[in-house]
């Protein structure tokens, strides 16, 4: 039996969602299906200019891997990636990033799902809000509707 271990990276830099595709599903036999799923910055009604995420190094990427491992034990993935940039993100970037490979659509649709809900809860970032009047705004709370999503896969 083959021990499929995901790539996890917390970075700065931006990343090309179709190499990492590439990277994770080409030439690989038995991957039939494969969900990714990108989280960008998004305006916020017109008034956000950028986010700023912060990390607890070492923490974060343990946190990562430990969700990644159990996504593709409980849905039998054949990869997992999964890259969360930090440091100030402007509207329309990248911000998250997680690929999910298997054999079926379900299963990768279901793993991809599962690491976002996971990612959104359990993982140790958070986000400043800097509008577009060059003021920087509050820390962003976590919201309940995260928890209701995650608490689906008990």
């Amino acid at each position: 039996m083959v021990t499929i271990t995901p790539t996890i990276r917390v970075q700065h830099e931006d990343f090309d969602l179709q190499a990492e595709v590439d990277h994770l599903s080409k030439g690989k036999p038995g991957i039939g299906a494969v969900v990714t799923f990108s989280g960008l910055c998004r305006d916020d009604g017109g008034t956000l200019a950028a986010l700023e995420l912060e990390h607890y190094p070492g923490m974060a990427e343990a946190e990562m891997t430990r969700i990644g491992k159990l996504a593709i034990e409980r849905f039998g993935l054949l990869g997992l990636t999964a890259i969360h940039r930090y440091g100030k993100i402007a509207v329309g970037e990248n911000i998250v990033l997680v690929v999910a490979a298997a054999p079926h659509r379900q299963a990768a649709f279901d793993g991809a799902n599962f690491v976002m809900d996971f990612l959104k809860t359990a993982a140790p970032f958070w986000k400043k809000e800097h509008g577009k009047d060059g003021a920087a705004g509050d820390w962003v709370a976590a919201k309940d509707a995260d928890d209701t999503a995650r608490g689906k896969w008990k």
